[in-house]
């Protein structure tokens, strides 16, 4: 069996190294040049000006009209993005096969231009908060420091094919938390705050549009390997970047909880999970792929049919409980 799955890598990885060019034309197409991004003190008070100190009392002003799960939400989606040592790492070691990292390879360029695009999220949202004064920042800073400690594990299996399926649902998703983020956070009177999160959701939709693009050339090239892949990941389900942020820690729930607030106020649902599965299905041409090997039609039925599925759990699922975890600041101040 190991060595059927080593087979099955290596052969995976043969393809992996035939699309190199196209994901090199991906990163002049997809991604910014660093002098031209936009960076997150585009967005926050300037510190060198004279007003910074009013600029600062907007910004409380305007946080402060937000809700307490909303504010929960946000910083486990910041959580989730300062986590990026463990993505880069996990990225580099799996499709990476020259562990060069300053390597011309040009999946090796993508994973250093993405994770550096990526990094400006976590910077980003991480002074939002701590400006604003509606966090235990010492407590957030704990949280990152142990999702960082305890490593990142999507699952894959060491099979490249099963990374970019994961990294296809997995922009996708956080696309979808930071807009729907945005929304409550115009919806409550915060309007920088929106444009913040619709700004890193724009940065996740060129994402993942090109991860989907890569996975649509695996497909051209190796529909069986792509579509057997696929079916692995939706099988075990998608695992969450920051499922790790609490092991070991104070509070074993914490990532729990974290997501029942994100579905409590409409952030990540399992609607959502539904919906990126459907998506999925649809752009690779799931049902109508031919020349697959027998035994394939079961993968295709099952991943035709599993969003059904998932829609009939999310009717009957119930509404949490209202939660407040330690990430919130237990009283607010002002100047």
């Amino acid at each position: 069996m190991q060595q059927t799955e080593s087979n099955e890598i290596s052969k995976n990885m043969e393809v992996i190294g035939m699309i190199e060019g196209f994901v090199s034309e991906t990163i002049n197409t997809n991604l910014v040049n660093p002098d031209e991004c936009w960076q997150p003190t585009d967005f926050l008070p300037d510190l060198t000006q004279e007003d910074a100190i009013d600029q600062i009392i907007k910004l409380r002003e305007r946080s402060a009209t937000i809700p307490d799960s909303i504010i929960t939400s946000l910083v486990g989606n910041m959580i989730t993005e300062e986590a990026l040592p463990s993505y880069q790492t996990y990225f580099n070691l799996i499709v990476n096969s020259e562990r060069e990292l300053t390597s011309e390879n040009g999946w090796v360029r993508w994973s250093r231009a993405w994770t550096a695009e990526e990094n400006r999220h976590g910077d980003l949202l991480n002074k939002y908060l701590y400006l604003s004064g509606r966090c235990d920042m010492k407590a957030v800073e704990q949280t990152i420091h142990r999702l960082i400690y305890n490593g990142f594990n999507p699952n894959t299996n060491n099979d490249p094919y099963q990374a970019i399926v994961y990294t296809s649902f997995q922009e996708r998703a956080t696309k979808i938390s930071h807009v729907n983020t945005g929304k409550l956070a115009d919806k409550a009177g915060d309007n920088n705050l929106s444009r913040i999160c619709k700004t890193i959701a724009g940065d996740e939709a060129r994402h993942e549009k090109a991860y989907k693009a890569f996975m649509s050339k695996i497909f051209e090239i190796d529909p069986n390997g792509a579509l057997a892949a696929f079916d692995k990941m939706m099988r075990k389900q998608i695992t969450m970047p920051a499922v790790l942020m609490d092991h070991g820690g104070k509070n074993p729930n914490l990532f729990a909880d974290f997501s029942a607030i994100t579905q409590k106020i409409g952030v990540y649902t399992t609607w959502d999970y539904a919906s990126i599965i459907e998506h999925l299905v649809a752009l690779w041409k799931i049902e109508t792929l031919t020349g697959l090997k027998d035994g394939a039609s079961k993968a295709q039925e099952y991943l035709c049919t599993l969003a059904a599925r998932y829609k009939r759990i999310a009717e009957r699922m119930k509404v949490p409980d209202d939660i407040n975890l330690s990430w919130l600041a237990p009283q607010q101040f002002s100047f």
